[in-house]
């Protein structure tokens, strides 16, 4: 299993790259979201609003105590993994975190992330030692990690699916009637 901690949230600042760490943690395979920072609601209903239409068993908290939250992930036996520019190259360490048999725990901050984090990962992993978007070191590291595979992924209890094709968009409505009645089908 992976959870992605997400560290430093500013309500007024990050809403947007926070709700996009959430939708690419659902979509290319962690099993939960852990937003810590300011306690936003607006982010978590967003992010469940998704995983109601499209589906899985994504798991979306708020937990004020990060620090507690780390220490209680590895005290049972968890691995940490911190993204940060400032890590060893990913390459460095990617097969020993592909053959780690456990719980996985892969944070990312917002704001500038305290010293501590770094002491208390077991990893600290740059996707790259420039400037870059958590969004993306947070796609790069799940499609690494994961092979590709998470790519193939399906998503149990949808409500919508998309049906793959080379031209036009197909989307099936799988339980329309629970489905928010404000969105039209768009076939072409």
């Amino acid at each position: 299993m992976i959870t992605v901690l997400r560290l430093g949230h500013r309500k007024n600042r990050d809403k947007r790259v926070t709700t996009h760490c959430g939708l690419v943690a659902r979509a290319l395979g962690a099993s939960a979201f852990i937003l810590s920072g300011d306690d936003d609601r607006s982010v978590i209903r967003s992010l469940e609003k998704v995983r109601r239409k499209w589906g899985g068993d994504f798991k979306i908290e708020y937990d004020a105590n990060w620090s507690a939250f780390i220490n209680n992930w590895k005290k049972n036996g968890g691995l940490v993994v911190h993204l940060t520019m400032y890590g060893i190259q990913l390459g460095r360490s990617l097969k020993e975190l592909i053959n780690f048999d456990g719980d996985m725990l892969v944070v990312i901050g917002a704001e500038k992330v305290p010293g501590s984090v770094y002491r208390l990962a077991n990893y600290n992993i740059a996707i790259s030692n420039q400037p870059h978007s958590e969004v993306a070191a947070l796609a790069i590291f799940l499609d690494r990690l994961f092979g590709g595979k998470e790519l193939e992924n399906t998503f149990n209890n949808a409500m919508i699916s998309i049906i793959p094709q080379e031209k036009g968009k197909r989307v099936q409505f799988n339980s329309y009637e629970r489905f928010n009645q404000s969105v039209k089908p768009y076939h072409k």
